[in-house]
């Protein structure tokens, strides 16, 4: 949404926006000239809109959502919106369960970073832009777009090439099955214009598709040479040559997300070189595996996962750059439903930390279902050293513990910790 807010923004529209919470995002939105207020008043709207673009997380009780209706504006999804774009470019989409935002990421930095005209739309804060928007000189600029499956968003965009990372279960309020998630994804397929780039083993149906992974037989091989300290080096093979990358980034699913980026690369006429180049300068997004302090005694990483793979994918890659340190997990469930159908995967991979902190659900857009608590999952975390936390005391129980090897994890309000942990920790 913000992303898009400074897109129209660029355009010379005046933007206005209502979000629940205030945070560092929306502080940057204010300080670059949108009026965002935090309060559901419609005293608080302008009194002339052309339009409304919305997100379906944002509850239909809300006061300002009732009173704009009875305006009869014009309303589009944020992935209507984003499709409306999608039609005046080529387009580049990177889709899947995870992984689509760091590999959208690299994907514009490569683009960038070798002289093509490129915007980028982001699911997160690319730390080589410190943004989640890359803007394009002109109209015939490249446009790179995260594609997001939730609520089948990603069912208006019309890719020229489309990028598949994986397809987990997740969503389930939305697909019901992994059956119907699937087949969600092969429409998305099926709206691509040119190329498909799908990884290894994915039920994607269609002609001409091509593979990435580490298995023998794909258009696009990864080989893992080297891993320790929070990098990785490995190589590509593709077309009979083999490419030689260092990654400044740890674990097996960060390179798969860098072979999905170097095969999009390719697709558009990227020399292999001159995209290993700009993956060695690739900074990362902030929340994916965003290493906060590194000091040799204390080391602060804070993630976004929020799905058993997920969090699964990101501490194995902390345990492979950090093999020997103590792991504290903070967690924060995002979701009562989410909770509810992975309980038993939550509790099992949860179970794989040295100390688990759990703070409460963070509902989003539902209501509480009854049984399904943080309490309910810390009884199934296979551990010794397990607890939940309030929120308000997070702070004061970090700083008394002084954890070797942090990591705050979760898509709730759990970023709101990031910056106060950061500077305590310094401070040890």
């Amino acid at each position: 949404m913000s992303a898009l807010a400074r897109y129209y923004h660029s355009l010379g529209y005046i933007i206005a926006g209502y979000d629940r919470t205030p945070s560092p995002l929306t502080r940057q939105l204010e300080n670059e000239g949108m009026a965002i207020h935090y309060e559901d008043n419609p005293n608080l709207l302008p009194a002339l809109i052309d339009f409304v673009i919305y997100t379906p997380a944002v509850p239909k009780d809300l006061t300002e959502w009732e009173v704009l209706r009875q305006r009869n504006l014009l309303f589009m999804k944020r992935s209507e919106a984003l499709g409306k774009i999608s039609e005046q470019h080529y387009t580049l989409a990177i889709a899947g369960t995870h992984g689509k935002t760091t590999t959208t990421a690299m994907t514009a930095h490569i683009l960038n970073a070798s002289g093509r005209d490129t915007t980028a739309f982001i699911g997160g804060i690319a730390n080589n832009f410190d943004s989640n928007l890359l803007l394009g000189k002109d109209s015939n600029s490249l446009l790179v777009v995260e594609a997001d499956e939730f609520d089948r968003s990603f069912l208006h965009l019309r890719p020229s090439i489309s990028v598949i990372n994986s397809i987990d279960a997740d969503h389930l309020d939305i697909y019901g099955d992994r059956q119907h998630l699937v087949k969600s994804f092969n429409e998305f397929a099926q709206l691509t214009q040119k190329q498909l780039i799908v990884k290894e083993g994915l039920e994607i149906e269609g002609e001409a598709i091509l593979r990435f992974g580490f298995g023998n037989g794909n258009d696009y091989r990864a080989e893992i040479l080297r891993s320790e300290g929070g990098t990785t080096d490995f190589c590509i093979y593709s077309d009979g040559s083999k490419t030689q990358i260092h990654l400044p980034m740890a674990g097996r699913h960060n390179v798969l997300n860098a072979t999905a980026a170097f095969a999009a690369a390719t697709q558009v006429g990227m020399k292999p070189t001159d995209i290993a180049a700009a993956l060695e300068t690739f900074k990362g997004v902030k929340r994916r595996f965003d290493v906060r302090v590194y000091n040799g005694k204390h080391c602060y990483i804070d993630d976004y996962a929020h799905h058993p793979e997920e969090i699964k994918a990101c501490l194995q890659a902390v345990r492979s750059a950090f093999p020997d340190k103590k792991l504290t997990l903070v967690f924060q469930p995002h979701l009562f439903s989410r909770t509810r159908d992975f309980m038993n995967e939550f509790a099992q991979i949860l179970s794989t930390t040295d100390e688990l902190i759990l703070l409460d659900i963070y509902p989003a857009r539902e209501k509480p279902i009854e049984g399904i608590t943080s309490a309910a999952l810390l009884e199934r975390v296979n551990l010794s050293d397990k607890k939940c936390c309030p929120k308000s005391e997070l702070i004061t129980l970090i700083d008394s513990e002084k954890p070797e090897l942090l990591v705050t994890m979760g898509a709730g309000d759990i970023d709101r910790f990031v910056e106060p942990l950061e500077k305590l920790i310094i401070t040890w």
